[in-house]
């Protein structure tokens, strides 16, 4: 396994724009200044030895080296001991609602980067939990299997958005069902929870988390949003707002948050339900109930020591840079004598 030990350096490499930037404009004054001093095949003759394509290579080098020594900087580990580990807890599916009612923002900045923020908030307090993920508009997708590696857990979190699935709608069924058949079967205690404006139009929720508790799987359910509702924003392809949703007689939709479907979707799984608003996300009512689920012993296998490989980054940057101070800006004057396109034209008197 391979992991960084600084990721926050990672974003020394916009720096790169800048010497980009730098290179450009270095050689947009140099062209102006040779075409001031005379004709371009004048000068040509005059500096036989200038290369158009060396100062490109050279630039190139830096570039890698820059890239390189950021990566160095970052510092690659890879795992060298796998050894099982046992812990105390629980296994917990989090089912997020991504569907475009989930951008209305009644709960700021909206309510599904709320419950991203709920989310994550939630994995900082877990102990020895494993958790996955599952995501559902239209239909349910799994985005993240079970796992105790909650570095994972957020990655995957921060690549949710409404347009990571095909089809729009709101499946809560489908997905209930979906995060209750990822479960493995060991006898660790499980539990689901679903965060959702609650607008179900696909399926029998209801029925699916009765079925999950039948499995010995509780339901909880987390309403983002509030009751009397906010309107559907739409983005263009650039990101910036161009109106809002409208109906077919063009009224303008607004979704509002279903709480009397979320507290019976609790009830059926014996869960409980929590509201979110601008003040709270609901969360901590919910983690003190999960909490008082009993936590069983789970065996994971977990790298313990990682092994830094910063230095082989370093060493080839280093390389690089001292073959861009080696490289001459001149022609080589032997790559002269091979010049296979020069016609000689002989002169008949």
């Amino acid at each position: 396994m391979i992991r960084f030990e600084h990721t926050e350096y990672f974003y020394l490499l916009l720096f790169l724009v800048v010497l980009a930037g730098i290179f450009w404009l270095y050689n947009s004054w140099k062209k102006k200044a040779v075409k001031r001093f005379g004709d371009e095949k004048l000068v040509d003759a005059l500096m036989p030895l200038r290369s158009r394509s060396k100062p490109y290579i050279k630039f190139f080098l830096v570039l890698l080296a820059f890239v390189l020594m950021v990566f160095g900087i970052v510092n690659p580990q890879v795992g060298s001991r796998l050894e099982k580990v046992k812990r105390e807890g629980i296994d917990l599916m989090l089912v997020l609602d991504v569907s475009n009612s989930m951008l209305a923002e009644d709960i700021k900045p909206n309510r599904l980067e709320r419950s991203k923020m709920a989310i994550s908030s939630l994995i900082d307090k877990l102990e020895g939990d494993r958790i996955g993920i599952i995501i559902f508009a239209g239909n349910a997708y799994k985005q993240l299997p079970l796992t105790t590696d909650y570095g994972a857990a957020k990655l995957f979190l921060d690549a949710v958005d409404t347009k990571i699935v095909p089809s729009q709608g709101t499946a809560i069924g489908e997905a209930i069902s979906m995060a209750a058949e990822s479960f493995d079967d060991s006898e660790h205690n499980k539990a689901i929870v679903v965060i959702t404006d609650g607008e179900n139009h696909e399926d029998d929720a209801i029925g699916a988390a009765t079925e999950a508790y039948k499995n010995g799987i509780k339901v909880f359910t987390i309403g983002m949003g509030l009751p009397e509702g906010a309107p559907i924003p739409l983005y263009n392809q650039y990101g910036n707002q161009v109106g809002f949703k409208k109906d077919r007689k063009g009224q303008t939709v607004i979704t509002k948050l279903n709480e009397d479907m979320l507290r019976q979707i609790a009830a059926a799984g014996s869960g409980s339900y929590a509201r979110a608003n601008n003040a709270s996300s609901g969360l901590r009512k919910i983690f003190d109930d999960i909490n008082e689920i009993e936590k069983k012993e789970i065996e994971t296998k977990q790298f313990t020591d990682y092994e830094d490989r910063f230095q082989y980054f370093l060493a080839v940057a280093v390389l690089f840079l001292l073959v861009e101070l080696l490289l001459s800006d001149k022609r080589s004057r032997w790559a002269g004598k091979f010049d296979f396109f020069k016609i000689e034209h002989d002169e008949k008197v």
